[in-house]
């Protein structure tokens, strides 16, 4: 599907692109928030258009250019859902600079790591972060400057240590360094550059069948954190390549969501699977069904309720499959859908896709195995992420072969189509964040209670899934099971962000091993068993809670 607007777009900067959506529709709105009482900014609602949005990023450009920041550097922003996050990014981008995006429920030792890993010269943050930002530089030890949202004009950020590069930005400069959970604990830095995350927007916004996007016309309600890619590239990208409006919540609100699509005038949405349980538990709403959304586009919409939703609310949700390494995504937007079936799309020229045993063999359709994609043989790598920052190890070992190794345990159809199965990396999959359970293994083990720990996926009908942390008890450990459970929850959510922390815990007597000590998670239990119902399971759940 290779379309001469994904190919400008890999030989563009974003700047370039953003400049051309200007000259053309100025007066066409580029972001729009919805209004809500309480949320303590814009709380009567708010857009912008995109000559308007042009004048604050150059303001922003201007500031950074005078304090001496520039093409090489690397500024962390920790803004939220804010409007501010976009004018700084795209301040950022104009000027060369590298925008680390943070999740806002990071602990201090987390984005100390962040900070330290990716040697940014500046955190941006709001008042609300300010005690978890400076614990995180004192513990990073950088020298990373901070600059307070709410000091506005009346301080400058300070100058980078080093004096930026020499000349402008090209289309593989380094754009964003985006952190995924890897599976061996700490999360990795994928560096994007501006020819990769505009390809990645041209591709989305010409998708094309039920995901036909109008130029000039559309506005997309995109409820997802603008720290991940969905909607911090994709979308918010393929908008403004096409002179689309993003319309950004702070969050997903299900009591406000029909509200909020009504009023804004969304034409499309997007959506995780925590959304669509949400959404039908609801009582019935006038607004459900007086909206002018024409599809949804997302992914992990359980199969019993696909069809139940677009019955109940007039349009179809789009199942897709994308990753910050390789979002070229692919989508089940042409009929046959096969909705119900966790249908994910079919592979074309951009996009080829094998499915691979254990051995790295490739399998016949119908059988499971790992996702492997590329560009093409002649060029795998071509409109990729760029690699793992300080990792080129781990970067070459998922592209192994000529093909890159997604983790995704999924089988192709006899009629192409792809239907995803499950994650074979070591993750778990909650509310649209990828949790690593080595992460959370390392914090539990080094607890002096803890003698062995393993990390696994449970089910769960509303997040998708939940942490579950099985706990073989030191030799030491005092009191009961029910207090020990809260002393490590605790532990876990003081350091860890609040959902990353076990949402249950089961204490057993061993964990089984391989001759060489390894721990066989996929022999704690049964095959089909529920973690959740094993005698002795602690729902620790409703101590989860964002700060």
């Amino acid at each position: 599907m290779t379309t001469p607007d994904f190919e400008r777009a890999l030989a563009s900067t974003i700047p370039e692109a953003f400049r051309r959506t200007v000259e053309r529709w100025p007066d066409r709105p580029f972001l729009a928030v919805p209004a809500a009482p309480g949320r303590g900014y814009l709380e009567d609602g708010f857009e912008m258009s995109y000559a308007g949005a042009a004048r604050a990023v150059a303001a922003l450009a201007a500031r950074y250019r005078e304090a001496g920041y520039g093409h090489g550097h690397r500024v962390a922003v920790a803004l939220d859902n804010r409007p501010e996050h976009l004018w700084h990014r795209l301040a950022l981008n104009e000027l060369g600079v590298s925008c680390v995006p943070v999740n806002p429920d990071y602990r201090p030792g987390e984005l100390a790591y962040l900070l330290a890993h990716s040697e940014a010269a500046l955190l941006v943050h709001l008042a609300r972060h300010e005690d978890t930002a400076r614990a995180a530089l004192a513990e990073a030890g950088t020298g990373a400057a901070l600059w307070r949202l709410e000091d506005g004009g009346d301080a400058f950020p300070a100058a980078p240590a080093r004096p930026p590069a020499v000349g402008p930005p090209g289309p593989s400069a380094e754009a964003s360094l985006l952190y995924t959970s890897g599976t061996t604990g700490r999360p990795k830095g994928c560096m994007l550059s501006h020819g990769y995350e505009l390809g990645c927007a041209a591709w989305y916004a010409g998708l094309g069948g039920l995901t036909g996007f109008r130029p000039g016309e559309e506005r997309v309600y995109n409820p997802l954190p603008l720290y991940h890619i969905n909607a911090g590239v994709i979308s918010l990208f393929g908008m403004m390549t096409i002179g689309g409006c993003q319309i950004q919540p702070d969050r997903f609100h299900p009591r406000a969501w029909w509200r909020d699509v009504t009023e804004t005038r969304a034409s499309a949405i997007h959506y995780l699977g925590v959304v669509a349980p949400m959404l039908l538990n609801l009582p019935p709403d006038p607004l459900e069904r007086a909206h002018g959304v024409r599809f949804g586009i997302g992914a992990g919409v359980e199969p019993d309720l696909h069809a139940a939703f677009e019955e109940r609310f007039g349009f179809p949700l789009v199942e897709l499959w994308g990753m910050t390494e390789t979002c070229r995504v692919l989508a089940a937007n042409r009929e046959p859908r096969k909705r119900g079936t966790r249908a994910m799309g079919r592979p074309g020229p951009g996009v080829e896709v094998e499915v691979r045993d254990e051995d790295d063999n490739p399998l016949p359709p119908g059988r499971t195995g790992e996702m492997v994609v590329r560009f093409s043989a002649a060029d795998p790598r071509r409109g990729a992420f760029s690699g793992y920052l300080k990792d080129e190890a781990e970067t070459e070992r998922a592209w192994r072969g000529g093909w890159f190794h997604t983790g995704d345990s999924v089988y192709m159809a006899g009629d192409g189509m792809l239907h995803f199965v499950d994650r074979k990396k070591n993750i778990v999959r909650r509310s649209g964040e990828n949790i690593a359970a080595a992460e959370v293994e390392a914090v539990l083990q080094a607890r002096p209670e803890v003698a062995q720990v393993a990390v696994l996926a449970a089910p769960d009908e509303t997040r998708e899934e939940e942490v579950f942390a099985c706990v073989v008890r030191a030799p030491a450990a005092g009191g009961g099971d029910a207090a020990l459970a809260r002393r490590l929850f605790d532990h876990c959510d003081a350091r860890l962000a609040y959902y990353k922390a076990p949402g249950w815990m089961l204490f057993v007597d061993d964990l089984p091993k391989t001759g060489s000590q390894k721990i066989q998670k996929h022999r704690i239990f049964p095959p089909g068993d529920d973690p959740r119902a094993a005698p002795g399971a602690i729902d620790l759940r409703a101590l989860k809670r964002r700060r």
